[in-house]
C-alpha cells in the first residue's frame, strides 16, 4: 500500500499551526493528558483500564510521575537561542526529536490497526517506534507500511524459539531488536480484574453490554477488524502465528519467559547483525553486564509501572547507569508527560526517551491524525523550553541545568 509523502515533526508543525486544521475531536487537546479523558469515554471500560492502569496499588506508576517534579531547572538567560534543533543520532539515523513511542501490547483494540497507526505517524514525524512483541499485527505488515520501525521481543529461554523468531524478524526487515527482560513471570495486574480485562479475552455479556454502550469503538475498530480480518490473534510472540485473543492457549504464549537469562542473551547477540537493546534495566550492575555482553543500548525502564509495584523510577536510578553504560546508547521511559520531562531526562544522561500510554490513547481518540497531534503537542514543549533553558541543542543539556528539591 501507498501513502502520501510525510513532513517531519518542524514541518508539520509550521503547517497546522492554526488550530482550525486540526480535526474537531483535538481542538481542546493542549497538552498529552488530555487524551486520556477523552480515551476513556471512547474505549469500552476494559480496554481502557487494560491500557492504563498498573500493577497491585499503583506505587510505582505514581512514583513514575513524582520522580519528574523532584526536579526544578536553573535557567540561563541572556543566550541566543534562535537556532534550536532538537534533533538526535540514535543508531547512525537522525531523528527530529529525542522522543519516541514505546511498544504497547494489544494497541489494535484500542484503535483500528492501532500499530499500523503508531508506526505511521512516527515515521511521519521522524521520530522512532517500537512495535510491541504482543501486538496483533503481523510485524511484516507493519514494517512494510513504516520502515525504520523497531521490534520489541518477549523471549522465552528456549533456544530453539528465540533462533526462529529472531530469523523472521530479520527477514522482514527489521533493523533495530529490542529485547524486553523484565517480564519473567506475568504481573499482578488486579486493575485488569477490577476493569474486566483478560487474556484471553472472555465474551461475557458485560462485556457486550461495554461494546454496545461504546458505538464508536464497537463500529470503527472491532467490528470492522473482524470483517477485514479475522479474529486478532497474538502474531508476534514466536516466528509463527500465536493464539486468537479468546483462546485458552494463549497463556502458552507468555510462558518459559523465567528461564530467559545472559547465554540466551549471548546467542542473539552472535546472531543479531543490527543493534541490540535490552529493555527493562533498573541497576548499573545489570547495565554494566549488558555493556560487557555486547548491547548496543539499554532502555532504563520499570515497564510503566505495569510489572514489580515497588520498582524505582527509571528516573531516579538514570545517573548511577549512565555513570557505567560507557559507550552505550541510554534511554529511558516510564511516566513522561511533558517537554520538561523530556528535557529533565537527557539533562540525567537519557540520548532518548519513549512515552506509552499517551499515544495509545490518542490513536484510540482520532486514529494517525491523534498520534501526529500528540508528536506536535511534545515536539513545541521541548522546543519552548529549550528556548527558556537557553539551549540550542541537546547536547547542551547536563546535570548542572537542574536543581534537586528538598
Amino acid at each position: 500500500m501507498t501513502h502520501t509523502p510525510t513532513l517531519s515533526l518542524p514541518e508539520c508543525r509550521a503547517a497546522t499551526s492554526a488550530p482550525a486544521r486540526l480535526p474537531r475531536s483535538l481542538r481542546g487537546v493542549l497538552a498529552l493528558d488530555d487524551f486520556e479523558a477523552l480515551a476513556r469515554q471512547r474505549l469500552p471500560r476494559p480496554i481502557f483500564g487494560y491500557v492504563a492502569g498498573a500493577a497491585e496499588d499503583n506505587a510505582s506508576l505514581a512514583d513514575n510521575r513524582a520522580a519528574f517534579g523532584d526536579y526544578g531547572f536553573q535557567t540561563r538567560v541572556l543566550v541566543d537561542v534562535s537556532q534550536r534543533n532538537q534533533s538526535v543520532e540514535l543508531f547512525g539515523r537522525r531523528y527530529a526529536a529525542p522522543f519516541g513511542i514505546a511498544p504497547m501490547g494489544i494497541s489494535a483494540l484500542s484503535a483500528y490497526r492501532g500499530d499500523i497507526v503508531l508506526a505511521r505517524a512516527a515515521q511521519a514525524a521522524n521520530i522512532p517506534a517500537i512495535l510491541s512483541g504482543t501486538s496483533l499485527i503481523p510485524l511484516e505488515e507493519v514494517i512494510e507500511q513504516a520502515p525504520g520501525t523497531w521490534f520489541q521481543a518477549y523471549l522465552p529461554g528456549d533456544p530453539a524459539r528465540i533462533d526462529a523468531l529472531v530469523q523472521r524478524v530479520a527477514r522482514a526487515g527489521v533493523e533495530t531488536l529490542v529485547l524486553t527482560v523484565d517480564i519473567p513471570v506475568s504481573a499482578n495486574r488486579e486493575n485488569n480484574v477490577r476493569t474486566g480485562f483478560s487474556t484471553p479475552l472472555r465474551p461475557s455479556l458485560a462485556l457486550a453490554y461495554q461494546g454496545l454502550t461504546h458505538p464508536r469503538w464497537l463500529l470503527g475498530v472491532l467490528l470492522r477488524t473482524l470483517l477485514k480480518h479475522g479474529m486478532p490473534h497474538f502474531e508476534n510472540s514466536f516466528a509463527t502465528r500465536g493464539a486468537p485473543i479468546i483462546s485458552a492457549s494463549v497463556l502458552r504464549d507468555f510462558s518459559a519467559r523465567d528461564h530467559l537469562s545472559w547465554p540466551h542473551f549471548d546467542r542473539i547477540r552472535r546472531q543479531w547483525k543490527g543493534p541490540l537493546i535490552i529493555k527493562g534495566i533498573l541497576s548499573a550492575e545489570d547495565a554494566r553486564q549488558a555493556r560487557l555482553h555486547g548491547a548496543d543500548g539499554i532502555i532504563v525502564s520499570n515497564h510503566g509501572g505495569r510489572q514489580l509495584d515497588g520498582a524505582v523510577s527509571p528516573l531516579r536510578v538514570l545517573p548511577d547507569i549512565v555513570d557505567v553504560a560507557q559507550d552505550m546508547t541510554v534511554m529511558m521511559d516510564s511516566g513522561v508527560r511533558r517537554g520538561s520531562d523530556v528535557l529533565k531526562a537527557l539533562a540525567l544522561g537519557a540520548r532518548c526517551v519513549f512515552v506509552g500510554r499517551p499515544f495509545n490513547y490518542a490513536a484510540a481518540v482520532a486514529g494517525e491524525a491523534g498520534v501526529a497531534h500528540a508528536c506536535r503537542l511534545l515536539y513545541d514543549e521541548v522546543d519552548r523550553n529549550m528556548a527558556m533553558l537557553g539551549v540550542n541543542s541537546c547536547a547542551e543539556l547536563h546535570a548542572g541545568l537542574l536543581h534537586r528539591k528538598a
